[in-house]
């Protein structure tokens, strides 16, 4: 299993960067390239780039600030199994945002870690705007 994770830092608090990462269903509102989301019970439907891909909420830790979840369905016919954790601590005056993730097969790793890597670059962004 291949692990890695994108890290960056926000100047905004952590409880203003997790008010928005928090929300299992508005991933769209925040993470480039996502068209569409809908949840049903535990497990999100993502729209991207025509595509579907159904992720479950594996946790949910308001007060870790704190949310983990894994992508249970997917056109990746060669995915075994994934889990990413998105976190939010405290740094400086600011926020230090990780979003990790663990996948196997291993060379899938070169296809998440980029994704979660320009998103929290975008996510910066918006959040010091």
């Amino acid at each position: 299993m291949a692990q890695g994770e994108a890290v960056i830092d926000i100047d905004r608090s952590p409880d203003d960067v997790w008010a928005l990462l928090r929300g299992f269903g508005t991933i769209n509102e925040w993470m480039p390239g996502i068209d569409s989301c809908t949840v049903e019970g535990d497990v999100r439907t993502i729209g991207t780039m025509g595509i579907e891909i159904k992720e479950q909420l594996r946790e949910l830790d308001d007060a870790a600030r704190r949310t983990s979840y894994s992508v249970i369905e997917s056109p990746m016919g060669n995915l075994e199994s994934h889990l990413a954790t998105i976190s939010v601590a405290a740094e400086g005056a600011g926020s230090r945002v990780t979003w990790a993730v663990e996948v196997s097969p291993d060379e899938l790793l070169g296809l998440f870690l980029p994704i979660y890597e320009g998103s929290v670059v975008e996510l910066k962004k918006r959040l010091e705007a």
